[in-house]
């Protein structure tokens, strides 16, 4: 949640945060600044420094400009834990054993492997793709909501979800970060489904709906109990 304050001298909230946009990308030109650095803490470094932006946004943002063509540095290289993060490790582990909530997300990262064979867990990457640490950030975090609802005796400084789901019956278009290299292996794990399945408007297909049709396909599966032979290719 993006800072409230009248940091740049408006009322309105939307106004100091256009003014915060207009300070960096207009008057700072703060991408030629993020494009030079040697890190991906540094890019955090430098998104830090203005205001309305806390650590954690900071954080985000430096990871959003990560996926895109401008930067490319290790996602793992560089970690900082929310405050839902926070709480959701409290609520995973009985003794930290002192360690910090960034080294925790590293192990978690690191481990990922050893640790689904170790339970049992069939994991199901993202096409190959593993757990990143921003990944393992967001899942203490989704973790520690998810809490609130199903284990109410776990205390903490948030005890309510702020807003409810609401289904949205308009598509959602995906796609992948193509610096990743999985938005073909997504392709041609749908093909061959594709042919059990009569799907509507199936030229209107592409990279950016794959997902979503995977979701879709998975529900048809599921609720299907035999496959007419009359369904076309």
């Amino acid at each position: 949640m993006s800072c409230a304050s009248k940091e740049f001298g408006y009322n309105k909230k939307h106004q100091n945060h256009l003014a915060l946009i207009d300070k960096m990308m207009v008057k700072d030109n703060v991408i030629t600044r993020i494009v030079k650095v040697k890190s991906l803490e540094e890019v955090f470094n430098i998104i830090q420094q203005y205001p309305l932006l806390g650590k954690f946004m900071a954080y985000q943002l430096a990871i959003d400009i990560n996926y895109s063509e401008i930067i490319n540095f290790d996602e793992n290289s560089f970690t900082i834990a929310g405050p839902g993060a926070e709480r959701g490790i409290s609520k995973c582990f009985l003794d930290t054993g002192g360690k910090t909530y960034t080294y925790i997300i590293h192990w978690m990262t690191e481990n990922q492997e050893q640790e689904f064979q170790r339970l049992g867990l069939n994991f199901q990457s993202l096409w190959g793709r593993p757990l990143q640490a921003i990944d393992c950030q967001n899942l203490f975090c989704e973790t520690d909501k998810y809490c609130r609802e199903a284990f109410p005796d776990l205390k903490s400084n948030r005890k309510k979800i702020k807003s409810k789901f609401t289904s949205n019956p308009q598509r959602i278009d995906y796609f992948y970060p193509p610096k990743w290299r999985i938005n073909d292996k997504v392709k041609e794990t749908l093909a061959p489904r594709l042919l059990q399945l009569e799907i509507r408007h199936l030229q209107q297909i592409n990279n950016r709906n794959c997902q979503q049709l995977s979701l879709e396909l998975d529900f048809l599966v599921k609720t299907t109990p035999e496959i007419p032979d009359n369904i076309s290719k």
